[in-house]
């Protein structure tokens, strides 16, 4: 049996790596995960809404539904969208299964094979997986704490025109953390609009914030119709549920819907209306709240912590929200190596390489601090700093 030849070039991911490693080595503090803490899932009201509408409309739920989505989850994402600056309509939403999905869909639009999609430096790694298997190349651009670099983007756009897209992460960016300014994202639509390129704008984070203001998104500012804008009810709501969506121009909308109808007809209907449900009975600010304040308690522990733990060499981002920390130790630190030598201590992390298009640079890692409580993270990170400083003092 001949399989496909693009099949040779897809990786398993260092993410899903790194797991097993944990799964095989019990008890270690995983500071690998990207996942919200479950004891934070609204459980009893999600419970209620599955309850409410098994007992009142189980035919309807457990049923197929419109490509598009259900009509009730897309005006309540019209109103979330207000929240982003955008007025929209429901015909300029589709429901997708998480945002993940929406990354495959959005490469299925935009390119063909050998094509090529420009991201941050680190990248999102679900997105490089997303859009591998479409045959899709991508190259990282360099930036700073405000954003991309535009001078390196614009040079690199001169000289590759198989460049069909530009995908970023403007708000609490994974891996790194980093928020884009205002100034920045008009920047980029600007160049976006030289050079006819579609921005798919990934903002899966955007709801946790813990300080400052809410800063435009790209699909606020953009006039010209070239923004697709990803949300998710993943990080805020539960992963599991497996519900997101796409916020584009109706003419937009209706391509991906096609897309979108070859690959799995519909995103499931139960959950659809669980969201729905949840969002109609309850206050999504009093749930955002809570778990904000969690979990800016938990990157505080962090924080404070690297800053006593981890030696000057240490370089390290404070996020404003999301879910991670970034670290970057001394070139000549391997983190992928460092992890062996880490999770015998009974410690995980996501080595850095990973997240970069060319996988350039191997002295960066990648924190979570959401899904522990603060004494495990302190006690993680250390045993962590005495591994590091141990390692610089053998140099």
């Amino acid at each position: 049996m001949k399989l496909a030849s693009r099949i040779s070039e897809l990786e398993p991911s260092d993410i899903r790596n790194v797991m097993k490693i944990i799964a095989a080595n019990p008890g270690t503090i995983s500071m690998a995960s990207g996942a919200p803490d479950p004891k934070l899932y609204p459980t009893e009201a999600i419970a209620a809404s599955t309850d409410r509408i098994l007992k009142q409309e189980p035919g309807l739920a457990l049923s197929y539904g419109m490509t598009l989505g259900r009509l009730e989850l897309r005006e309540q994402i019209a109103k979330l969208m207000v929240r982003e600056g955008v007025s929209c309509t429901k015909d300029q939403i589709m429901v997708t299964t998480g945002s993940q999905q929406g990354l495959s869909l959005a490469a299925q639009l935009f390119c063909d094979p050998g094509d090529l999609i420009v991201t941050e430096n680190p990248s999102y790694l679900g997105a490089l997986s997303a859009f591998k298997p479409h045959e899709v190349n991508y190259a990282g651009i360099d930036g700073n704490d405000e954003g991309m670099d535009l001078e390196a983007l614009e040079k690199y756009l001169k000289s590759n025109k198989k460049v069909k897209a530009i995908y970023l992460v403007p708000n609490f960016q994974n891996p790194t953390g980093k928020t884009w300014t205002k100034e920045r994202r008009q920047g980029l639509l600007d160049i976006a609009y030289k050079y006819d390129l579609p921005i798919i704008e990934d903002n899966a984070y955007g709801e946790l914030r813990y300080e400052g203001e809410r800063v435009p998104s790209f699909m606020s500012l953009d006039t010209k119709g070239q923004v697709i804008h990803l949300g998710s009810f993943s990080k805020i709501l539960s992963p599991g549920l497996r519900v997101g969506w796409m916020a584009a121009s109706s003419d937009l909308i209706n391509k991906l819907e096609m897309l979108k109808y070859g690959a799995d007809l519909q995103s499931v209907e139960l959950t659809q209306m669980i969201v729905t449900d949840f969002l109609t009975h309850n206050d999504l600010d009093e749930h955002l709240d809570k778990i904000k304040a969690v979990y800016k308690k938990r990157r505080d522990a962090m924080l404070k912590a690297i800053q006593e733990e981890f030696p000057p060499e240490v370089h390290y981002i404070r996020p404003e929200g999301g879910m991670f920390v970034w670290v970057e130790l001394p070139e000549y630190i391997d983190t992928k190596e460092l992890l062996n030598q880490s999770v015998e201590r009974k410690v995980a992390y996501v080595p850095g390489q990973s997240f970069y298009p060319d996988e350039s640079k191997t002295n960066t890692m990648r924190l979570n601090f959401s899904a522990m409580e603060e004494d495990k993270i302190s006690e993680g990170v250390q045993i962590l700093g005495r591994l590091i400083r141990e390692l610089i003092a053998q140099h």
